[in-house]
């Protein structure tokens, strides 16, 4: 069966960005879309066949919390995923007490868009599969369909020199070459531009060549 989805997204571009994503995953459809909290809730009111909600938080009339605040005191059950910039570890906190599925931060990429739906749709299979009760092993391997067990990084990647790999291109104004990164972080440009091209292979850094100095470009890495 298809997912219907609502998005609830105020910026035009990313709205129709995430609506044209939605459409790309096979099994799910864009149902409609929603550019303000009150609009939203008109939707689910007047439409009971809304499978999932993709809800920003920061909205023009209000924040997304209080629109899933109202869904919930109203009895309506329909899922969310939180697809928003809201870092702060307290709205984290409430999305997660008012059943928000998973989350997923702005900015991301497809892959990582794609892999979210994918994890709805298995917990959403798994749990049409099972008719009548459940024991304890059945619950534990549906809940973990949405909660899986992070990869493990490749050999010679150690966790926390990846950390700080991320956090020193994250929180820079601008992109930054291996050497600049290798500066932050007290490693070899070498080990730097390692842990940067792991990065930009799963997905998580830009890279492009940065012209304007003497000999090859050097290359530089952004956040996305």
């Amino acid at each position: 069966m298809t997912v219907r989805v609502l998005i609830v997204e105020d910026e035009e571009l990313a709205a129709q960005a995430h609506a044209a994503y939605v459409d790309r995953v096979p099994g799910f459809e864009t149902g409609a879309v929603a550019r303000s909290a009150t609009d939203a809730a008109r939707i689910l009111d007047g439409d009971d066949a809304i499978d999932l909600v993709l809800l920003d938080m920061n909205l023009p009339d209000g924040h997304g919390l209080g629109l899933l605040q109202r869904q919930r005191a109203a009895g309506r059950l329909v899922d969310v995923i939180a697809v928003t910039a809201a870092r702060d570890a307290d709205v984290v906190r409430h999305a997660v007490a008012h059943g928000v599925v998973l989350y997923l931060l702005k900015p991301f990429t497809f892959a990582t868009f794609r892999a979210k739906l994918e994890q709805y749709a298995e917990y959403r299979a798994r749990l049409a599969s099972t008719s009548g009760g459940f024991v304890q092993d059945e619950v534990d391997s549906l809940l973990g369909t949405l909660r899986p067990v992070p990869a493990e990084p490749p050999k010679g990647v150690n966790a926390e020199t990846l950390r700080e790999v991320v956090a020193a291109v994250r929180d820079a104004e601008q992109a930054l070459s291996a050497t600049e990164v290798a500066e932050l972080v007290g490693s070899s440009r070498v080990t730097a531009r390692r842990y940067l091209e792991h990065l930009a292979d799963v997905g998580q850094l830009d890279r492009a060549p940065r012209y304007g100095g003497s000999g090859r470009p050097e290359v530089e890495y952004r956040w996305r």
